[in-house]
């Protein structure tokens, strides 16, 4: 298991350092000149000229990306000449909202997929199954973005009874304000329900025939017994997994939902960066976004171990 840890963790290393390579380039390689989208259209070419040169964009590319690497062992990812604030702070300030999103609408998914997954498997090919699998199906087939546009139509523009746009302000004015995080979190939490759901009912009807299930009812085991006691726990290791190999989608899903209510988070932030061409803000939360997959991918393999006692990692020989 040790080895299994060393040996995860420099991949984990690995990828981020690819991650960086290749947003680093690819942040070069956007259209357009960002000395133009700062200084607007009507600068002249010795502004132009002077911005590049104090912004390091004259340098060859190789130099740029050391310079970059330099900063960030230093625990810095830029200056937002866009926000006139360091990248840090700015995440800082935006990654609080976004986390709470995204958190509460996990969460959420989660806390109903399991309970829906396993009554679908018990009823399968019941009338309920079939309702839940249909839900599921149009609700995992809905671009995110629709969604929240239909939730704003339903429930803000229709019924009157949720605000259509998530609250403004710092974290502490978007905590004290659940009303407007209804429906983002809704969005959210809808969609990942749809796709958790039909894994964990997948999952049950894989483990309701296998041989252990079986030697328990022959010893006698209620059926709840067997549900709750074993097929539960083993049924959630498929849904573990996703959860890490899930998160950037989550978290992309996010950047829309959050631009569709206006929510003060990081994904609008990125947005705006990139309308801008605000090079630092775009790096920084690509890179938080993918330490955060990574970590994410981390804990749901060793979740996945614990959770499922068959599973053993041994130094390969």
């Amino acid at each position: 298991m040790t080895f299994y840890l060393i040996r995860r963790t420099a991949q984990a290393f690995l990828v981020i350092v690819i991650v960086s390579v290749l947003t680093f380039v690819e942040s070069r390689l956007i259209p357009g000149d960002p000395a133009h989208a700062i200084l607007g259209l009507h600068a002249s070419p010795r502004q132009l000229a002077e911005f590049r040169r104090e912004q390091g964009y004259d340098d060859p590319l190789v130099l740029q990306y050391l310079n970059y690497v330099n900063q960030l062992l230093h625990g810095d990812l830029g200056f937002s000449y866009k926000m006139n604030q360091s990248v840090v702070d700015l995440i800082a300030e935006r990654l609080p909202p976004t986390v709470l999103l995204v958190g509460v609408a996990t969460v959420v998914a989660v806390v109903l997929a399991v309970p829906l997954g396993m009554l679908q498997a018990t009823k399968r090919n019941q009338l309920i199954d079939y309702g839940l699998t249909g839900a599921a199906f149009v609700f995992y087939s809905m671009p995110s973005f629709w969604l929240g546009l239909l939730l704003i139509t339903v429930f803000a523009i229709g019924l009157g009874v949720l605000p259509p746009g998530a609250p403004q302000g710092s974290f502490l004015d978007v905590l004290t304000q659940p009303a407007g995080l209804v429906l983002p979190v809704a969005t959210l939490a809808l969609i990942t329900l749809a796709e958790f759901s039909r894994y964990m009912r997948s999952s049950t009807l894989d483990n309701l025939g296998q041989d252990y299930v079986n030697t328990a009812r022959a010893k006698g085991v209620s059926e709840p017994g067997i549900l709750y006691g074993h097929v539960m726990r083993n049924s959630l290791v498929p849904i573990v997994t996703l959860l890490g190999l899930r998160l950037p989608q989550i978290l992309n899903g996010a950047l829309i939902t959050e631009g569709v209510f206006n929510y003060p988070g990081i994904g609008r932030m990125f947005w705006e960066a990139a309308q801008s061409q605000d090079y630092p803000v775009l790096l920084g939360v690509t890179l938080i976004v993918a330490v955060g997959t990574v970590v994410g991918s981390l804990l749901a393999d060793l979740t996945y171990a614990v959770l499922d006692p068959r599973v053993r990692y041994v130094r390969p020989r």
